[in-house]
């Protein structure tokens, strides 16, 4: 089978074993690319958004907002060229020198700062957070100190400390956020929401 026919058995697969479940029709795709990247049914039960998240990250996307992640992983997962047609840019400070040599003046971890300096980027920004929450706490304070106001914020880190508490405290604080609640997540799964919204707006999602 060839990759794309792959793919839409897979989506064929996800749909007969929700069975009578009933995904909301603004996330449903974005749900099952999620399933499909991980396999894991959860994600119909631990996904939250905020109000039309989708809707508003097309808009975003759509104004040539640039989309800043916490890993090279979720970078390099991201479809860059369906984010090109749009005029926007992934990037990813993670690996920056200047951002270690800041981390490790003051003590805190380098994800924490690759925020800081995308915010200081001058540019619309949504975040996809797959793997730091000390990202997501980041986001939270440069919101609330007026530093920062994003498009949408992505918060999937997976993990076992403080990545709860981050995801909670990003939905008390973000205006715009599409969230797995609980321990579950990743790169692959940020990029993956990315993804399910950009291949929405480039009429590859049919499944």
């Amino acid at each position: 089978m060839k990759p794309m026919e792959i793919e839409k058995r897979s989506f064929t697969i996800i749909t007969e074993e929700l069975g009578d479940r009933k995904l909301d029709p603004e996330y449903e795709l974005l749900i099952k690319r999620v399933i499909h990247t991980t396999a894991d049914f959860d994600y119909c039960d631990n996904m939250a958004f905020s109000e039309h998240a989708v809707e508003k990250m097309k808009a975003a996307i759509a104004g040539g907002s640039w989309i800043v992640t916490d890993t090279t992983m979720a970078l390099s997962g991201i479809n860059k060229r369906a984010l090109a047609s749009f005029g926007g840019e992934v990037r990813c400070f993670i690996a920056d020198p200047d951002v270690a040599e800041e981390a490790k003046s003051r003590g805190v971890t380098r994800s924490l700062v690759s925020m800081e300096k995308a915010a200081r980027l001058g540019k619309k920004l949504i975040f996809a957070v797959g793997n730091a929450p000390t990202a997501l706490f980041s986001i939270c304070e440069l919101i609330r100190t007026g530093k920062l106001e994003p498009e949408m914020v992505i918060g999937v880190p997976v993990g076992f400390v403080n990545v709860v508490e981050a995801k909670e405290e990003l939905m008390r604080t973000a205006k715009n956020y599409i969230v797995a609640r609980g321990r579950k997540g990743g790169s692959n799964v940020a990029a993956a929401i990315v993804n399910a919204v950009l291949y929405q707006m480039t009429d590859r999602e049919g499944q």
